[in-house]
């Protein structure tokens, strides 16, 4: 049954007298905001915006001092609460219109207009989409109630405290949970399933114990023909309660899942048909937050803000910022996005395109995250950056979306990324003038006036204190070369210590000013800021941010921080935090950090300046014991009883300590990034053969898809750096793992092969236990996809005797199921099925789950061989669940190619197409030969079907694929194609 969400207790206040256009309107849907017409007010400190709110929220009603003290503090209120609250309504009062906020019975109240409050509004638009719901106008009130949804700007009360401020927030929150389950009921009704999943289990993740999304998630699966993935949510549904509150399911949960294994008809199709158009579009809101205390810059703001709302009507605005760093083309762009954002009703893309570092985003990149953003589904997304590109502008076409592409390393870089469609517009800054955008309007962003600069000052350190000291202030300004950046981070610094003067900040610059003179071209004039802000550290805070500013990583959590700088968390935390309120350090996440790109440098060059070289190796070497330690207790978690980790390096770090498997996998696919730039970071003398078992110990990281490609470019530097050393050891695991990679993702099998012959002159060199295990059995593969089964099957021999010798359970029994699918290929299938029973008991003994899967697996196909076709399915759904599990997509994909192939053979060419696209939307294993492999099977169903012109199709394609890698595939296509030509 449908949900209804509640609407909050509120009440309409009554209209104001003043001209709509000078109303002031405000937001709580978000941080709490007022604006008089244009102008946004600065409404002042917390407490000052939580009395804002409480009044707001109240709707007109009057709120005696008491009640508003309760709101700000709670039961525990200052000594001079009252006089506390008399100040903060006396300075709202100067800020908002006269009239709005009133005085009365010893009380406060605020004359909100119709219309003037976002809450307000969003009430009004759910209201109207129940009663467009109750004609059955559907299209209307989805319309209606992603409008009401999309008011919402973050946390509603973001960062306004007390306990009033609270309670408020979690009913807000719950009241836009409410009204985004009632839009997805609104689109099942519809039949866009499909187009809801992904929104579904991002939802269902953030809020895990919600039965009503879970619900929603199973039926939107199950209507988009992925039953399995429906009953599986409820499994998971069930344990995760169980754990966590000691229940079952609601009833209604209960019943769909029955319904679900009943096949029930009813739910195969949405209650209503799907009225035109059929799905409302994603509209993003993903600009960042503008600055409280933004300042001047108003020809800049009012000249592109002019550009940008004549937008319409026009094939494509694009204005480009260009300055030097720190001189505020971030943030003036995202200012004048959020002035501009209502001539974009359809939304605004983001992304900082880190053209200032070495690793800039690949537009490719970009674009399947903008496509996502946009409503597009992953595997409607293609591959290569042209195709991309083209679906970019498609999805654009008819919309009117503002895109701000900040960050820019070049013109080369930003145009793939430009919408090029009419009603839609591009701000892009960068660090250099891009002459060369064809069409664009340039702007190039100069350091701030002497007045702007002592304004911005003044809002940050506080008028009274600049007021008495203006003459200091102005030789603060000028000494930071009135660039934003500088006095930004010099002014918060006079913030935080109450106890400095103006006088006093102006004296310490004034040694700087020489230096802040000569830095005042290119990229050096931020420096003389950071230099500002580093020699106030103290030593403590100075070592850390030269040491943690080696990690050539995105960002740092707190556990690898406390690596690094060889210290316990809690006082990691602490200098960490102490840099953050410097500006010198960003806090990305709780408990991750990063550092913008120009202080890395700066962090660098310090510790080059002032550290010993044996230091600084020490803090990355911490840094990758640290990793290594970690990613081997995820790997033995994993694995367990597998020799792979008594076989890496020994560590001095212990690692991170996990307290279940699915927090092992969330750590390891977390620090992905970190992990792999770690591996290229350490590729000197003293650090090889860590970093290369870093890559032994976090081989999920290439099998999930996710990080394939940046981990086989950590292993190709990895396989070079150790040749170039001679070290044979740590140049043949680096081999494997790279062959491991080419074959089993890439499906590039000659490469492999070729690297792994190689690897396996090295182990006869080394006397490797790992790689001579692991050598043959790569190889034994790859020969197998290569149709070389006699080579193949010597080669799994040949590992299992490696295997059996180290005392390697897992390994052997890897090797044993392996070797049954090549037994299968050789029409041995009775021989295959008894060596994937003796892989399945090996593992189930173990207690390996994730490992047991690839077991079962092997089992399938060889059962399917042979005719078994029940026991083949229920041996590959077992396979298939763990792979989902465990995140392990290509896995996933692959063993729905193998469920497909048992439904052909047993004649269910429908549920065989399924799979079979379930194949290719998900990814296989291989690469583009399975893809192929994927295509054909696809083919064969579709032709069983009668539909002859879809699988021709599917078998050109495939043709095109293995003609192109001359696999031996290629001849069983054209004979397929021969009787559709004949025909």
């Amino acid at each position: 049954m449908d949900v209804v969400p509640r609407v909050p207790d509120q009440r309409r206040p009554a209209p104001g007298n003043a001209p709509e256009g000078l109303r002031p309107h405000f937001s709580v849907l978000g941080p709490v905001r007022a604006w008089h017409g244009a102008e946004q007010l600065s409404m002042g400190s917390p407490q000052q915006r939580a009395l804002l709110a409480a009044l707001l929220l109240r709707d007109g009603r009057t709120a005696t001092a008491h009640e508003l003290i309760d709101a700000l503090w709670g039961e525990e209120p200052p000594s001079q609460a009252l006089a506390a609250v008399r100040t903060y309504a006396s300075r709202l009062r100067k800020v908002l219109p006269a009239g709005v906020l009133v005085s009365e019975s010893g009380g406060y109240s605020i004359a909100v207009a119709d219309g003037a409050l976002d809450l307000a509004l969003a009430e009004d638009l759910w209201a109207e989409a129940e009663k467009a719901r109750g004609v059955s106008d559907l299209c209307q009130a989805r319309s209606l109630v992603n409008k009401a949804l999309s008011l919402w700007d973050g946390e509603p009360l973001a960062n306004v405290p007390g306990p009033y401020a609270e309670t408020e927030r979690t009913r807000l929150e719950e009241w836009r949970l409410q009204l985004l389950e009632s839009r997805l009921d609104m689109d099942l009704e519809v039949g866009c399933h499909a187009e809801a999943v992904s929104e579904l289990t991002a939802l269902t993740a953030a809020h895990p114990l919600r039965e009503r999304l879970r619900e929603l998630l199973m039926l939107a699966l199950y209507r988009s023909g992925r039953q399995a993935e429906a009953l599986a949510v409820y499994a998971d549904t069930r344990r995760l309660l169980a754990d966590e509150l000691g229940v079952d399911p609601r009833p209604g949960l209960k019943e769909l899942q029955q319904r679900i294994l009943q096949a029930d008809p009813a739910l195969a199709e949405p209650s209503a048909a799907a009225p035109e158009p059929a799905a409302a579009a994603v509209r993003p809101a993903q600009l960042p937050a503008t600055v409280p205390d933004f300042t001047g810059r108003a020809s800049f703001v009012s000249e592109l803000s002019e550009i940008l709302s004549a937008a319409e009507g026009r094939v494509m605005a694009v204005s480009a910022l260009a300055g030097i760093g720190g001189v505020g083309k971030t943030t003036l762009a995202v200012h004048v996005a959020h002035v501009a954002r209502t001539y974009f009703p359809d939304g605004q893309l983001y992304v900082d395109l880190q053209g200032a570092g070495s690793r800039a985003a690949e537009p490719e990149t970009v674009l399947g995250a903008f496509l996502r953003a946009l409503g597009t589904a992953d595997s409607a997304i293609p591959d290569s950056l042209e195709e991309r590109a083209a679906l970019y502008r498609s999805v654009l076409d008819g919309r009117r979306v503002l895109v701000v592409l900040d960050n820019a390393r070049d013109a080369a870089q930003v145009r793939p990324l430009l919408p090029g469609m009419e009603g839609c517009a591009a701000l892009v800054t960068s660090r250099i003038r891009m002459v060369d955008l064809a069409g664009a309007h340039l702007v190039d962003l100069d350091v701030m006036s002497p007045e702007e600069a002592l304004l911005l000052f003044t809002r940050i350190v506080g008028e009274e204190r600049v007021t008495s000291e203006r003459k200091a202030a102005l030789d603060v300004v000028a000494a930071c070369g009135f660039l934003p950046l500088a006095i930004r981070i010099a002014a918060s610094r006079l913030a935080a210590r109450r106890t400095w003067t103006v006088s006093t900040l102006a004296a310490k610059l004034a040694d700087e000013r020489r230096r802040l003179d000569e830095l005042q071209a290119g990229d050096l004039a931020v420096k003389a800021t950071f230099e500002l802000g580093y020699g106030q550290l103290e030593p403590a805070q100075a070592r850390a941010f030269r040491l943690l500013g080696l990690a050539d990583g995105p960002d740092l959590s707190l556990a690898a921080a406390a690596a690094v700088l060889d210290l316990p968390a809690e006082e990691t935390e602490d200098l960490l935090e102490s840099l953050v309120d410097t500006s010198l350090v960003e806090s990305a996440a709780p408990g991750r950090y990063r550092y913008h790109d120009l202080v890395r440098l700066y962090a660098r060059a310090c510790a080059e300046r002032e550290l010993p070289p044996a230091e600084r190796e020490s803090a990355v070497s911490r840094l990758l014991d640290f990793y290594l330690a970690s990613a081997a207790r995820v790997y033995a978690i994993e694995r367990p009883g597998d020799r792979t980790v008594d076989h890496l390096e020994v560590t001095e770090h212990v690692g991170q300590d996990f307290s279940d498997d699915a927090k092992a996998l969330d750590w390891l696919h977390s620090e992905a990034a970190c992990i792999l730039a770690c591996v290229q970071q350490s590729l000197g003398p003293s650090t090889l053969r860590r970093a290369v078992d870093l890559l032994l110990a976090s081989k999920d990281l290439a099998e999930s898809g996710a990080s394939s490609l940046r981990y086989e470019l950590a292993t190709v530097a990895a396989r070079d750096a150790a040749s170039a050393a001679g070290d044979s050891y740590a140049e043949g695991r680096a081999r494997v793992s790279l062959a491991q990679v080419l074959s089993r993702v890439g499906g590039q099998f000659e490469e492999a092969a070729a690297e792994l012959e190689q690897a396996a002159q090295l182990a006869l060199k080394s006397d490797d236990p790992w790689t001579s295990g692991n050598a043959p059995n790569e190889q034994g593969i790859t020969a197998a996809c290569m149709n070389q089964h006699a080579a193949s099957e010597s080669f799994f021999r040949k590992a299992i005797e490696a295997f059996r010798a180290d005392g390697n359970g897992p390994g052997e029994a890897s090797a044993l199921c392996n070797l049954s699918r090549v037994l299968v290929s050789m029409g041995c299938t009775s021989k295959a099925i008894d060596l994937a029973r003796q892989g399945v008991t090996i593992y189930d003994d173990l207690g390996l789950t994730f490992r047991l899967a690839n077991a079962k697996y092997a089992l399938g196909i060889s059962l399917s061989h042979a005719g078994r076709h029940a026991e083949a399915l229920d041996e590959l759904a077992d396979a298939l669940q763990v792979f989902v599990e465990n995140r392990q997509r290509l896995w996933e994909g692959t063993t729905h190619y193998r469920i497909a192939q048992v439904h052909l053979q047993a004649g269910r060419s429908a549920q065989a197409a399924r799979h079979a696209e379930q194949a290719l939307a998900t990814g296989c294993m291989g690469g583009d030969w399975m893809r192929a492999n994927v295509l054909i099977l696809l083919g064969r169903s579709l032709d069983n079907l009668g539909q002859l012109d879809r699988a021709r199709a599917c078998w050109t394609e495939a043709l095109a694929i293995h003609e192109g890698a001359g696999a031996l595939e290629a001849d069983e296509v054209r004979a397929l194609l021969e009787p559709v030509a004949a025909a």
